[in-house]
């Protein structure tokens, strides 16, 4: 019988509060029916883990992992989209990081798949990821000294003066 996303949610907390109590998730949510993990950096290594090995939930592919940038500019954070295909269950889970020390320990020991999602989210974003087998860029040249996801940078270039803002709203 299928699980319904809030009783998978349920389940997946009450695995995570069971095994490494409450501090290991900062917030829950399910949004578009996809429940969300908020988990602290220091703790989602083990949790990743967790639910990878656990035989009741066995989210034992990695079906994405990419970076993210708040609003506010100051935190970068990874996002992971784990999968039970036995099931067809899946869940989000995402850490936060400060930009001036984006490190997140590498999940490559879990899931060889998850080398090159590290590398790209390093190349544009800048996370270093503690522990990956060959950290560097793999889309950008490597004599690039700017994450270009980042929100630091400006879309287009300042010293422009072939087009005429006003055709822009500006």
């Amino acid at each position: 019988m299928s699980m319904t996303a809030e009783e998978l949610n349920e389940l997946v907390k009450n695995k995570i509060f069971g095994k490494f109590g409450p501090e290991a998730i900062i917030e829950n949510f399910i949004p578009y029916a996809f429940p969300t993990f908020e988990v602290p950096v220091s703790y989602i290594h083990q949790v990743l883990e967790f639910l990878k090995t656990d035989p009741e939930l066995n989210f034992h592919f990695l079906t994405d992992l990419t970076g993210i940038q708040t609003p506010d500019e100051k935190k970068l954070g990874v996002i992971y989209h784990l999968h039970n295909m036995i099931k067809n269950y899946r869940i989000r889970l995402k850490t936060f990081v400060d930009i001036q020390k984006p490190e997140v320990p590498t999940a490559t020991d879990l899931w060889e798949g998850a080398n090159w999602m590290e590398r790209e989210t390093y190349d544009f974003f800048g996370v270093i990821f503690k522990g990956h087998p060959k950290l560097k860029r793999i889309l950008n040249v490597d004599e690039m000294d700017i994450f270009p996801l980042r929100k630091e940078y400006p879309l287009e270039d300042q010293t422009r003066d072939d087009k005429d803002d006003r055709m822009f709203g500006r």
